[in-house]
């Protein structure tokens, strides 16, 4: 075996014996050279490998840091894989009020006759059928976009839509600039349709048209993701005026757009979307399994003029249909006034969460949105974001560490999301508390 796995090895058997901990820094690759005797290049090496395994991580500018190690002792695993042991789930964000269930069960009833029944279980296109196309446009038309219905597609779910509508953009090995926080799982999507992720110069207020410019410069953008309201997981929302700016830039390059609006409708009187404004670039994502349930969903795409067929063939060979009862349900559930009822009742139960937020993390760095459902919290020194999570997670509550949503790897921000909806608001309160307390006494006292 080569010296430098060799070398390797003893450092994974010191994280995994727990002599290294997680969170502790190893020394500069020159100073480790010297302690074992090796040239900076075998260091080097050994680095990489220990990278490689998921023991370590490394980050411009600040070093290597030990990761955090799972309670089975097997380092890196994702805590999605171990979430469900967690007694209150901060990673999950399913919104759901009471009363739900009451709500929605009426719309059902008449499509339990067999002859309905036998109508809404037939396969469905990516179009849908005009009552579903009429029933979204009419709900997007409160969001600020118009005249819509037959440029409406039809998927399993908001995420499918991103997925078939960036397979429709984007040849393997395109690239699709994006913001340098984003929605994890579009980083999923990305590494299995081959698309390469480049992050956006970005401030406060969100990307940067000169950011977009520059990326796209240095080697043409295929398309552009964005979540300009209430971004996940930052839940930053752009004003108009930058917003307006973004839609110059991608009309200047002829860049289309992916905009995701799934948390919009927590955002009431909000900037128009982009889609809006730039109606022949931008296709518009949603779906209602914020809006209404999880379980019985469906999520559609606007798209630009012409556009309709390239997206509806992408739906259908990703195998990303929505179903017929589904669709059917929704436009029900959209004309009794049902989804409008739901929505009212989450918009004022994610305010109610997001002061148990202001209240257990007052003193705190916390980013977040009054209407939102998720806060991003920038963890005290010397706290770190996979440190951090795994002490949450060893007093019983699953949260999100910013690695999750970094689209640089060489950049891990030292924070964790917190998922504010699907937990019981009592539940929450105690875990928001355990969680302030832990940040307050630091790594040593866990």
């Amino acid at each position: 075996m080569d010296d430098y796995r060799r070398i390797a090895d003893r450092i994974a058997d010191d994280i995994t014996g727990g002599r290294l901990r997680p969170g502790q820094q190893l020394p500069p690759q020159r100073a480790f050279a010297r302690r074992y005797g090796i040239a900076p290049s075998t260091a080097g090496r050994v680095y990489a490998e220990l990278v490689r395994r998921g023991l370590v991580v490394g980050e411009v500018g600040r070093g290597t840091f030990v990761r955090a190690t799972e309670p089975d002792g097997q380092p890196g695993r994702a805590l999605a894989e171990t979430a469900g042991a967690a007694s209150v789930n901060l990673e999950l964000n399913y919104p759901s009020t009471a009363g739900q269930s009451e709500l929605l069960a009426p719309a059902l009833a008449p499509l339990l006759r067999p002859d309905a029944l036998a109508q809404a279980l037939r396969p469905a296109a990516a179009a849908g059928t005009p009552a579903a196309r009429e029933a979204v446009a009419s709900l997007l038309a409160q969001g600020g976009l118009r005249s819509c219905a037959s440029r409406i597609l039809f998927t399993g779910n908001a995420r499918q839509a991103i997925a078939a509508t960036l397979a429709s953009l984007v040849r393997p090995g395109g690239r699709v600039g994006v913001e340098p926080l984003t929605y994890p799982l579009v980083k999923e999507i990305a590494s299995r349709l081959g698309i390469v992720l480049v992050p956006l110069a970005a401030d406060a207020q969100g990307p940067l048209p000169e950011g977009v410019a520059a990326a796209h410069r240095s080697a043409p953008l295929s398309a552009l993701y964005l979540q300009p309201t209430l971004h996940n997981p930052t839940s930053r929302t752009v004003g108009a005026g930058r917003l307006e700016e973004l839609a110059g830039v991608v009309h200047r390059l002829g860049t289309p757009v992916v905009e995701d609006r799934i948390w919009s409708f927590l955002h009431p009187g909000g900037t128009p979307p982009l889609a809006a404004l730039a109606p022949g670039l931008v296709h518009l994502v949603d779906g209602l399994s914020k809006r209404v349930a999880p379980g019985l969903t469906a999520g559609f795409t606007v798209v630009p003029e012409g556009r309709t067929e390239a997206v509806a063939r992408a739906i259908r060979s990703g195998g990303w249909s929505a179903g017929s009862f589904a669709l059917e349900a929704a436009v029900r559930w959209i004309a009794d006034g049902t989804v409008d009822r739901l929505v009212a009742a989450k918009r004022q139960d994610a305010r109610r969460r997001q002061r148990l937020v202001a209240e257990a993390l007052a003193g705190f760095t916390v980013r977040s949105d009054p209407a939102a459902y998720f806060a991003w919290w920038e963890l005290p020194a010397p706290w770190r974001g996979d440190t951090f999570t795994a002490a949450a997670r060893a007093h019983g509550i699953a949260v999100t560490p910013g690695t999750a949503f970094s689209v640089d790897p060489s950049r891990t921000p030292d924070a964790v999301r917190l998922g504010l909806a699907s937990a019981p608001e009592p539940d929450l309160a105690r875990a928001l508390a355990t969680l302030a307390g832990l940040a307050r006494g630091g790594p040593g006292m866990t």
